[in-house]
């Protein structure tokens, strides 16, 4: 039990960190874990998680031992407790980074009694030599950072976080202090359960951030709506995050061109050019950093203006701790996410090969994060209701407040919701609801013989997705909980059973469906600007070229790269090459009449080109493109090449595409021919032959999709385009 007053406290918070009062509830966590109790730490971003064990450790007898999953997270940490300390070996971490010598150096500080924190990664402590030392070692406590790895419903599962609570027990007996920044009452659950720590004090802070914005919105031309949003905010810090390093590389170097200050950061880079980035962005010498999720955990940067989700990331977990890095300060913190459902379908793919239960969490977790996007219910309240916690009133900062969808009369359909829930006796998930209310005899509904209860399409006069919305929008009232141990069944609430004895009127909003595209979803896209008679002329041009060499139009060049040409009003070959999907190749292949056609439009109308807004291309992608090219010469196979660079096939595919749009030729013949049927490869070119598009969704459409995959279609449309349009 401590003796340690609360004005000693407060004394030794001035002296070793320079506060002069705790922020929430850091003062109770610390009491709790002098007192020897084992504690649960649920805070956001920005709380001060870290100082829960800094401080005690500085007060307790022994070294507090911290697990964490990040080298650039100790070290940061390092630093900063060595910077309240004249003595470098009151903290140290031991990792794969250091040498010999360095581990010998940072044992004989521990066992001299110099530490206080000693940070380990958990790799580091399954191995049996670090294990016998820390067994000579008196261990204050054990901080588990970062706890939601711990589990396989957490947004970062580590297997090898489950396995600390087994090593630890070899290692002594101390309390333990479990902190992270996002945890669904699932997630928490989960955590304590694996650190045999149910009874530990749990403390709560709210979720709720006042100062940070969010908005989601439509990925058209995102790129271009990116660079337009940080010239708007020069000289602000942000962070761009994207799920791929090749998107990371690509984006980088276009803002890049354009005058922007980004330097990428992902895995895939060596340490030290990823450690000299981050010191870069912290240093303020670079304002935007491009990233994969690797960048941010514990980075204490106060001053990041904004964080923008390029791709959509695939878990709300995830998203929430990611846009908690904006606005750390209390300052201004924009959090815009660029929202597809394809992304949601390419992050589906990934996930094929890896174990079904695996596969069975990652497609639960990538729904809620759809939801979220699509929906147009205040996003903080959903947020919040999506990590356990009530908010009544709505958040009037965020693009749902600020812009509201028409809303209806709900008291009908939620009546038919609670009902099917109860004849499906509470145990199915959102999803199968929808299907049993739009009357869908799917697989699953016939396996429960769920299409042959009275209740089956009592909603049919509305499809799943308007039943989905409304089973969100009921979740988020309360009258409809998620089930903690079989994570996503549906049970109606006390509130939701007193609904069906006695209704009231409830109004629910309607959906955003960003694949059509709102209003004013278009409006922020890089469409809205197209100047429609150009366009026409374009057009018109382009049939009657097509005509003449008796080839498609969308060889010549694709509608994204005519509107391109629309907007920007390119008048010379040099600045066609920065249009979308225009390369060398192309613009000298056909370009000369289009900027010809522009130039004399431009002359005639008077226009004054938007020359401070054309967005500039990396024109000659770099060595990657090279590469590639390189090696499809060489005839190496095309899934042996999206290995070599980290890809998966789809990807290589998108990058061969970009290639032969841009007007350089190809011959992936040889893989072709290995791997897709002769007859195959005829059907699908003769297609594109008269196709009045080049969409692979129509191909695989009027093709069938039996027989022809995407891959397959891809494949030769790039074929094609290679031989009749470069």
């Amino acid at each position: 039990m401590s003796n340690i007053s609360k004005a000693v406290l407060l004394d030794k918070l001035k002296t070793y960190f320079g506060f002069d009062t705790f922020k929430g509830n850091q003062e109770a966590v610390i009491m709790n874990l002098l007192d020897g109790k084992d504690t649960f730490v649920l805070m956001p971003t920005g709380g001060g998680k870290s100082l829960c064990y800094q401080l005690p450790s500085l007060l307790l007898e022994g070294t507090a031992l911290v697990i964490s999953p990040l080298i650039a997270l100790m070290k940061n940490q390092v630093d900063s407790m060595r910077g309240f300390s004249t003595d470098n070996s009151i903290a140290h971490f031991l990792n794969s980074s250091l040498t010999k010598t360095d581990i010998i150096r940072v044992k004989n500080d521990v066992l001299k009694g110099k530490t206080k924190l000693l940070y380990v990664a958990p790799e580091s402590l399954t191995k049996e030599e670090n294990i016998e030392f820390l067994k000579k070692i008196k261990i204050s406590f054990y901080a588990i950072d970062e706890a939601h790895c711990i589990s396989e419903w957490g947004h970062d599962f580590r297997p090898e976080y489950r396995r600390i609570k087994p090593i630890v027990e070899k290692i002594g007996k101390a309390p333990f202090i479990a902190l992270t920044a996002t945890a669904t009452p699932k997630v928490q659950h989960d955590i304590q359960k694996n650190l045999n720590m149910l009874d530990a004090v749990v403390y709560k802070s709210s979720f709720r951030r006042h100062n940070l914005y969010y908005e989601i919105r439509s990925k058209d031309d995102a790129g271009k709506q990116i660079i337009k949003f940080i010239k708007e905010n020069t000289g602000k810090s942000g962070i761009i995050y994207c799920l791929s390093r090749k998107k990371v590389e690509e984006l980088s170097e276009t803002l890049l061109v354009n005058g922007i200050k980004a330097l990428p950061y992902h895995a895939g880079m060596d340490g030290s050019t990823r450690g000299k980035h981050q010191d870069m962005f912290l240093m303020e010498e670079a304002d935007v950093i491009v990233a994969t999720i690797a960048f941010g955990m514990g980075i204490d940067k106060p001053d990041v203006r904004f964080v923008i989700h390029y791709d959509i990331p695939k878990s709300l977990e995830g998203y929430y701790q990611e846009t908690g890095r904006a606005g750390r300060d209390g300052g201004e913190g924009k959090c815009i996410t660029y929202y597809s459902y394809k992304d949601i379908q390419k992050l589906e793919k990934f996930m094929q090969g890896k174990p079904i239960a695996e596969q069975e969490i990652g497609k639960q977790l990538l729904l809620e994060t759809a939801a979220f996007a699509e929906s147009s219910v205040c996003r903080v309240r959903q947020l919040l209701n999506y990590f356990g916690e009530e908010m009544l009133e709505n958040c009037g900062n965020c693009d749902n407040c600020l812009n509201p969808k028409k809303q209806f009369e709900g008291k009908e359909y939620i009546q038919k919701a609670l009902k099917v829930i109860l004849a499906v006796k509470e145990r199915f998930k959102a999803l199968h609801i929808s299907e049993v209310l739009s009357g869908k005899s799917t697989s699953d509904v016939k396996t429960y013989q769920h299409h042959e209860i009275k209740e089956f399409g009592i909603g049919k006069e509305k499809d799943t997705k308007f039943w989905n919305a409304v089973l969100r929008q009921i979740t988020i009232a309360k009258l409809v909980d998620k089930d903690i141990e079989n994570y996503g069944l549906l049970k109606l609430t006390q509130k939701g059973h007193q609904y069906m004895s006695e209704p009231y009127s409830f109004p629910l909003s309607e959906d955003h469906n960003f694949e059509e595209g709102d209003a004013e979803d278009k409006a922020a896209g890089g469409t809205s600007a197209v100047d429609p008679a150009l366009m026409k002329i374009l057009k018109d041009l382009r049939k009657k070229i097509s005509q003449k060499q008796e080839i498609p139009p969308f060889v010549i060049f694709q509608d994204q790269s005519l509107e391109d040409m629309a907007v920007q009003y390119p008048t010379t070959l040099d600045e066609l090459t920065n249009i979308a999907g225009v390369g060398h190749g192309k613009a000298q292949k056909f370009g000369k009449d289009f900027v010809e056609l522009i130039a004399k439009y431009v002359k005639e109308n008077d226009i004054e080109r938007p020359q401070d807004l054309v967005v500039k291309s990396v024109v000659n992608k770099s060595g990657q493109k090279v590469h590639i090219i390189q090696s499809i010469d060489r005839k190496v196979p095309l899934d042996d090449l999206a290995d070599s660079k980290g890809m998966d096939i789809i990807e290589l595919i998108e990058e061969i595409e970009s290639i032969v749009n841009s007007g350089t030729r190809v011959n992936i013949d040889y893989y072709i021919n290995e791997v897709i049927d002769e007859d195959l490869v005829t059907d699908i070119y003769e297609y594109f032959r008269e196709a009045e598009t080049d969409s692979v969704e129509d191909a695989l459409s009027d093709l069938g999709e039996d027989e022809f995959s995407e891959e397959f279609i891809r494949l030769v449309r790039i074929k094609f385009m290679s031989e009749i349009g470069n």
